[in-house]
């Protein structure tokens, strides 16, 4: 089973470029093309959140327009950049709950996904409250296959000051939540605009780069967030007989693929 995760897309209206500088749509383009060359083909998509800049029902409806040419299902994530009800309109198609949090489970693949929505209105910064900790371990608990959370907020600290600082309620009780449940192969995250990765809560966690603008990699401290405009990508998750690896892709157009060896297996020198 394949799994390809694309994060903060930050789609404006047409001809709008967010930050004055990004032509995301553009970006966005890129990314299903490369998508859909892959081979074997992805399952499914997941798209960790701030999937608009603004969160409006126009970008909504452009994002979907750019979406429409993927050949695999896209189940998408709330971003502190998104706004539930108009994705909900958006997204509605059967997998998202009617009202409340955008939290939904992906029952009918090998790997169990849960979508956790780490958002809430107004706030920049993660957001799990007592009631979607209760629905997350409630949802663990029912099933102990090989599981992956996916959410739009990294549950750590990145060394990132800038993104840091904007805080995570609820991150101790969602991490003993998770810490219950040994099936929790991966918790991946998008929000960060880099490729991260680390161990918490007896798992590991992943974070996708953005198929846009990356965030500027400044270990400083006080450092405010910057961006550039490095190579954009996203994660490619794998799962085979219990085992879940994940690598990073980056898209564009690049020379190759070229042999290591000549036709009798000897190494070109």
């Amino acid at each position: 089973m394949i799994v390809a995760q694309i994060s903060d897309l930050h789609i404006r209206v047409a001809g709008k470029l967010a930050y004055r500088k990004v032509d995301t749509a553009k970006y966005l383009r890129d990314a299903v093309a490369g998508l859909n060359r892959l081979d074997p083909p992805a399952d499914l998509i997941l798209a960790t959140g701030d999937l608009t800049d603004a969160g409006d029902a126009a970008e909504y409806a452009y994002l979907r327009e750019l979406l429409a040419p993927l050949r695999a299902p896209v189940y998408a994530v709330p971003g502190n950049h998104d706004a539930r009800e108009a994705m909900r309109g958006s997204f509605g198609a059967g997998y998202l709950p009617e009202r409340g949090h955008l939290s939904y489970v992906i029952d009918d693949y090998p790997l169990r996904i849960i979508a956790l929505d780490s958002t809430a209105p107004r706030e920049e910064g993660g957001h799990i409250d007592d009631e979607r900790c209760a629905w997350l371990d409630a949802r663990l608990a029912e099933d102990r296959r090989t599981t992956m959370i996916a959410m739009h907020h990294p549950p750590f600290a990145t060394g990132l000051w800038g993104m840091d600082t904007l805080g995570f309620f609820g991150l101790e009780a969602f991490g003993e939540v998770v810490a219950r449940h040994p099936h929790v192969a991966r918790i991946t995250s998008g929000h960060i605009h880099r490729p991260i990765v680390t161990g918490a809560y007896g798992t590991v966690v992943t974070v996708a780069p953005s198929v846009a603008h990356q965030l500027t990699l400044d270990l400083r401290p006080s450092r405010r967030a910057t961006f550039s405009l490095e190579p954009p990508g996203f994660l490619l998750h794998r799962y085979d007989s219990g085992a879940l690896v994940t690598h990073v892709v980056t898209f564009g157009d690049y020379e190759g693929p070229f042999p290591f060896r000549e036709a009798d297996g000897t190494f070109l020198r």
